[in-house]
């Protein structure tokens, strides 16, 4: 085989590439220098223009989450002045452009896709709606279901509409006064969204029961687990996971594996244990192949995900493994995209 792959000297994989044998070579993202050239050789691997990244070009998930974030922000001043939600036009251009997203290939792009930039009161919608709507695949929700929880988990902070831009891109934490006007966007989105043609009262508990946690410490209500709705127990789990790992006018995102390590120690309260292990591994899985540095400054790649604990992966270290389930002492402080 003539080794055609030097044309790919530098440039960026599209997507994860397998040997004829299903085993990874290397994962999407990495950077093609000599050595990886050579072991994707070795393999007798060709390579194809389709599995390069192109230069400056945005990804099909950025292109994608970017429209839906401008169009969210349009809505967003419509419904701040109007007093009215444009049910149908969210149904017929943005809940089609999140099922597309959660349809794309490379995972891990698609989380970077959500990262907000300087539109974080916008791009959180549609975040928490992607997000969401993976999360009810992953349970294997009917059709209907998965509609009504995607268009809830797009207007779960749809109060935020009656609350000032001044408070919402505030530069630094909110004081107590503030604080106490922000958790009132659940209750401004529940009584919005409940007497809104188009939208039921499941969709409408989702705006009121996000910031809801299993052990009674959230807010509005200070509801317990089996108070909550589930839908709104899975809006609870993405909301999080987007905000934290988002930059925000107040502080900077937090690595994907950190937010998932103070998820699982309640750092933000408690969540459904069920959905809050599902969507844990699934993260962990889209980490698979990713390079990480752990605490003794190694850098290994994921090899393999624990089914009984996916914080702790089997991580391949040059020509040894570390099981991080066995070997307490170490721990993951990066993982590379």
């Amino acid at each position: 085989m003539d080794n055609g792959n030097q044309l790919f000297l530098g440039k960026q994989l599209a997507q994860d590439l397998f040997n004829h044998n299903g085993v990874l070579v290397a994962p999407a993202h990495t950077v093609l220098d000599q050595e990886q050239l050579d072991l994707i050789y070795r393999h007798a691997i060709e390579l194809e223009e389709r599995e390069i990244k192109r230069d400056k070009e945005k990804s099909q998930a950025q292109e994608k989450m970017d429209g839906c974030t401008l169009y969210m922000a349009e809505l967003f001043e419509q419904i701040r002045y109007a007093k009215q939600i444009p049910v149908l036009q969210i149904r017929e251009k943005i809940i089609p452009s999140i099922n597309e997203l959660t349809e794309l290939p490379d995972f891990y792009e698609l989380l970077g896709a959500l990262q907000s930039k300087d539109d974080y009161s916008y791009r959180h919608n549609i975040g928490v709606g992607v997000l969401s709507a993976l999360i009810g695949k992953w349970m294997d929700m009917d059709e209907r279901d998965l509609m009504q929880l995607t268009m809830a988990a797009t207007l779960h902070d749809i109060g935020k509409t009656k609350i000032s831009n001044e408070i919402l891109n505030k530069p630094a934490l909110l004081d107590p006064k503030e604080f106490d006007l922000m958790k009132k966007h659940t209750i401004f989105g529940y009584e919005l969204l409940k007497g809104t043609v188009g939208i039921n009262h499941v969709q409408a508990l989702v705006a009121l029961q996000h910031h809801e946690r299993q052990d009674g410490s959230g807010y509005p209500l200070g509801l317990r687990s089996e108070q909550i709705a589930p839908l709104s127990k899975i809006v609870a789990v993405a909301d999080v996971f987007h905000a934290m790992t988002s930059d925000r006018p107040y502080r900077k995102a937090l690595p994907f594996y950190e937010t998932l390590i103070q998820m699982n120690n309640n750092i933000f309260g408690e969540f459904d244990p069920q959905i809050s292990k599902l969507f844990m591994d699934k993260m962990m899985q889209s980490m698979l192949g990713h390079q990480v540095l752990l605490t003794n400054n190694q850098i290994g790649s994921i090899v393999l995900i624990n089914p009984q604990n996916a914080l702790r992966p089997l991580v391949k270290m040059n020509d040894n493994f570390i099981d991080l389930s066995r070997d307490t002492s170490l721990h993951i402080l990066k993982v590379a995209p």
